[in-house]
């Protein structure tokens, strides 16, 4: 019995030891810039507390974008659909098309999180990200985008009426 309970005591040390040893891989993902995206928007406007929490709405009513191989205008009628709740937390799904300058359409569907809260210290912070999918004609010179995911981040600047999205490649 002694002999059992000291090799099982010895099992679980190696397996919680094993277990702390991961190597990060290798081939971790790496983020290659695509574009930036100055976004004007109508004023918003809510629906009020539904069952899911505070929706708003914030119409898309134009803009411009440009990158090393893009560059358009943002189509006026999309929207930013957010649903927000009392803990701050909002998730939002952006909708809209931009229009290359050589006259390509592509529709954009963009969700991501917005959370405002504290850290262990009680020192606020913000989080803001978004996962663009993009919907190119598959004929087109922009048909990359249809196959890779994406991350963007906002800046926000006083100099723009409006947001400003980064948007990185997942390599």
């Amino acid at each position: 019995m002694k002999k059992t309970f000291i090799m099982l005591l010895s099992l679980l040390a190696f397996t919680l030891n094993a277990s702390a040893q991961v190597e990060i891989p290798k081939d971790t993902p790496q983020l290659e810039f695509v574009m930036q995206l100055k976004v004007t928007l109508g004023e918003a406007y809510s629906c009020g507390e539904t069952q899911h929490g505070r929706r708003t709405i914030i119409p898309i009513t134009g803009g411009t974008f440009e990158g090393p191989d893009i560059k358009g205008t943002i189509v006026n009628g999309g929207a930013d659909y957010q649903i927000a709740n009392s803990a701050g937390r909002t998730e939002l799904e952006a909708i809209y098309c931009i229009k290359t300058d050589d006259g390509v359409y592509i529709h954009i569907r963009n969700r991501g999180i917005i959370n405002g809260g504290k850290d262990e210290k009680g020192n606020p912070t913000f989080y803001f990200r978004c996962a663009p999918q993009f919907e190119a004609p598959s004929d087109s010179k922009y048909a990359w985008l249809n196959n890779s995911l994406f991350l963007c981040a906002p800046t926000f600047s006083q100099n723009f009426q409006g947001i400003v999205l980064n948007v990185w490649r997942v390599k």
